[in-house]
């Protein structure tokens, strides 16, 4: 970690959680002198990009390996868990999309993005320094920023990222299921009526049902994740209090019994998210199939 503090000494609190909650990022602009906004399409987040990339080619590497070794005999351990998984995920794509063509292309979806998102969600269970310092002795040899955070769910673009995903797929199944045309008398005659004076109306509750849907289901799952990983960076700060004084020693053990007990607590929320996650893109899907 590489925040200073005044005069050569070790980072303040303050200082601590700024540089943790700093992205490694990347700017593709050519345009250096341009003013910084709140959006800015031009920055990536790549420790986000790079940690997300490789726990979403883990988990397909691993439920390829389940169904490639499955066999129709006793299964093991391991098969036993994927098939457990797969049935959880059927059963609540049957509970919600009718449609069996649909379901054989958005159950497997809904699976990988449960997996994926306990994937990134659990990186939130490692020590809140560990990967950042091996990532500070690697910069420092390299060059490179000295920022690394390991949870994409934690990012908001990475969560609005998926959420965006899942609008879009919901647009394609209105338009397969319904039609150009049906969709579209659905987006103006829904949900008020169909008299002419109303269209305008409909549509722009549509145009907000949509927008509200969207930033809800990204927000929800940035929200939980962010707030558990700064819970994590306090806890921290109670450990590094151990040197001061008298009263640091009783923090640091403090440290030791909040962190095993918000991990415990944080391993229910890390699951419970990903499922949300999972059955609302079932449901946003499965509203996409009905006809209003």
């Amino acid at each position: 970690m590489a925040a200073q503090g005044h005069e050569g000494q070790g980072p303040t609190a303050s200082e601590y959680i700024t540089h943790h909650l700093q992205h490694m990022q990347v700017d593709f602009s050519f345009n250096h002198a341009k003013q910084t906004s709140i959006v800015d399409f031009s920055v990536f987040n790549l420790d986000s990009l790079l940690v997300g990339t490789l726990i979403g080619a883990l988990v397909v590497f691993v439920l390829w390996q389940g169904t490639r070794r499955a066999t129709s005999g006793v299964p093991g351990r391991f098969q036993g868990f994927i098939e457990m998984l797969v049935e959880l995920v059927d059963g609540q794509a049957k509970g919600v999309i009718r449609n069996e063509a649909s379901r054989r292309v958005v159950g497997p979806m809904a699976l990988v993005v449960f997996v994926w998102i306990f994937g990134m969600n659990f990186m939130d269970m490692l020590p809140v320094d560990f990967l950042p310092q091996l990532w500070h002795l690697t910069s420092a040899q390299m060059g490179l920023k000295d920022y690394l955070r390991v949870v994409p769910t934690a990012d908001l673009s990475t969560t609005l990222g998926m959420s965006t995903f899942v609008l879009l797929a919901c647009l394609y199944y209105s338009v397969k299921i319904k039609g150009l045309g049906g969709w579209g008398h659905e987006l103006i005659s829904a949900p008020f009526g169909a008299h002419p004076v109303l269209w305008p109306f409909n549509f722009l509750m549509q145009v907000i049902e949509y927008v509200a849907k969207t930033v809800s289901h990204g927000m929800r799952l940035f929200g939980n994740m962010f707030a558990g990983e700064l819970v994590f960076m306090l806890i921290a700060l109670m450990g590094g209090a151990w040197a001061l004084n008298a009263m640091g020693v009783s923090l640091a053990v403090g440290h030791v019994i909040a962190g095993t007990i918000w991990t415990l607590f944080h391993i229910l929320v890390i699951v419970l998210q990903a499922f949300i996650f999972m059955m609302l893109t079932l449901i946003y899907i499965g509203q996409a199939h009905d006809h209003h």
